[in-house]
């Protein structure tokens, strides 16, 4: 199997059974990972912040970057390869507070509330998650299989 990485504020989206998307170190940052079991389609967004309001500008060039341009742009992207949102499955990863002690900005808590409103406004529903906390986290997607794995320090990789 090849991976394809998924870089910070990036984007992958395959129909590839013979690749594994793979993002690594999640921490404030969300990883929306969608696969449809029957077109055996499915891409990562790896996304660094909320709103793109902050910055119209960086959103243009990078909607990635942001839940509010990434989101559309990772579904508008897969359905492009045949997936249809009834059949897709999503997880989110992601959403930690790692480096803001003082909770002043809780960016993760915010990327996290920005994709469940995004999703929800959007009729679809999150199949499983592992977000919050203090750690980070590295997600990967089997295309063949849809299995999507969680791997964390000190812990197991697990299966969501």
């Amino acid at each position: 199997m090849r991976q394809r990485i998924v870089g910070i504020a990036e984007m992958q989206v395959s129909d590839d059974i013979n690749e594994v998307l793979v993002t690594y170190s999640l921490g404030s940052c969300i990883g929306v990972v969608i696969y449809d079991p029957e077109a055996r389609v499915g891409g990562i967004l790896h996304y660094m912040l909320p709103d793109s309001s902050l910055d119209p500008h960086k959103a243009a060039e990078k909607p990635a970057m942001f839940a509010d341009t990434g989101i559309p742009l990772l579904f508008k992207t897969a359905y492009g390869l045949g997936l249809e949102k009834r059949r897709a499955k999503v997880v989110l990863v992601g959403g930690a507070q790692v480096l803001d002690d003082s909770g002043y900005f809780n960016i993760g808590k915010r990327n996290y509330a920005m994709a469940r409103k995004i999703l929800w406004k959007n009729n679809v529903l999150v199949d499983a998650e592992d977000v919050g906390g203090r750690i980070n986290r590295t997600v990967f997607l089997e295309l063949a299989t849809g299995r999507t794995l969680v791997k964390s320090p000190g812990r197991e990789m697990r299966e969501l």
